[in-house]
């Protein structure tokens, strides 16, 4: 008999035609979002359970679902599953990093030039008919090539932007926990944590969401920003507080901000949508259909090897296989 195999969310076609060729499939094209409780209920009949990053699975939930032998999570982040409740019920989790390092490094880039030359507040005004005539000062931005920029975390993505930053002449400096070997660094240089806020004309938040990293960037490190700065945040919401943001925005330092992670998403702080100097966009990083389709198929393919006794490619809790064959 096939495992059976819950799709918490919509999917293409494909996943669930890979899906099904090793395992029973429910799933939810109709792409209705399942309260913890429906969750559960639907999951407590599954062997393994493909969910998205707005699922959240904790001890509760899985005291509910004893069938439960894996987590596929469709996304690299994984703050919405606490892995070690998962670790101590023998339930592996597993995530889909890599496929989306380009298509982020992408959107980054794109909210670096969006928020510095001010593109969504000129259309906006374009938009409202404000636009009369053209003189010297209007719409005044920042540059971006030959700016320096500063970026958190320093790994798959945060390589990518680098690389695309040099074409815009960027100097680039970075901060991770320990410097990177040269070769992969590739001419940037580490700064400790406030070095890189006072030194840098842009920062990128591309670090992990935990404990660690909660309100990383908060009112002390927004105010140690480099003046006429930009702050960037790709990474998860959470990292950055985003109601001290709000309030150095108002006074204008950092100069300007573009997210695309927000705390407590989907809400966020509806102060943001009253500033001109943020450009906001809703956790679309990895938002382009080749990328989305290459994480749903790699987390059908994690699934898969769990429930017919492979060991899944992208494994975040190894030590309950390792127990199994033990």
């Amino acid at each position: 008999m096939k495992p059976a195999v819950l799709v918490s969310r919509e999917v293409f076609d494909d996943t669930l035609a890979l899906l099904a060729e090793h395992c029973a499939v429910t799933s939810n094209q109709a792409d209705v979002r399942h309260p913890p409780e429906a969750l559960a209920a639907l999951m407590a009949a599954h062997d393994g359970a493909v969910i998205s990053t707005n699922d959240r699975i904790d001890a509760a939930l899985l005291d509910r679902c004893p069938r439960i032998r894996v987590i596929s999570n469709v996304g690299v982040g994984y703050n919405n599953i606490d892995v070690a409740a998962c670790t101590a019920r023998g339930v592996m989790v597993t995530n889909t990093p890599g496929v989306l390092t380009d298509s982020v490094a992408d959107h980054t880039l794109g909210l670096i030039l969006a928020t510095c030359r001010r593109l969504t507040e000129a259309e906006h005004y374009l938009r409202a008919g404000r636009w009369q005539a053209n003189f010297l000062k209007q719409m005044l931005g920042k540059d971006v090539h030959g700016a320096t920029l500063g970026i958190f975390g320093m790994g798959r993505i945060g390589q990518a932007v680098a690389k695309r930053a040099r074409g815009f002449d960027m100097t680039i400096r970075y901060h991770n926990r320990q410097p990177l070997p040269p070769e992969q660094a590739a001419g940037a240089q580490w700064r400790d944590k406030d070095a890189l806020l006072a030194e840098s004309d842009i920062v990128v938040l591309l670090t992990p969401y935990s404990p660690a990293t909660h309100h990383m960037i908060g009112a002390r490190e927004l105010a140690a920003m480099k003046p006429g700065s930009v702050l960037i945040n790709v990474a998860r919401g959470g990292v950055v507080d985003d109601a001290a943001l709000v309030d150095a925005l108002r006074r204008g330092h950092p100069w300007a901000a573009g997210l695309d992670v927000y705390e407590n998403e989907p809400q966020f702080d509806p102060r943001l949508l009253e500033l001109a100097n943020v450009v906001l966009t809703p956790h679309i990083a990895s938002a382009s259909e080749p990328t989305r389709r290459a994480m749903a198929n790699t987390a059908a393919r994690n699934c898969i090897a769990a429930l017919t006794g492979q060991v899944p490619p992208h494994l975040l809790n190894p030590e309950v296989r390792e127990a199994t064959r033990a």
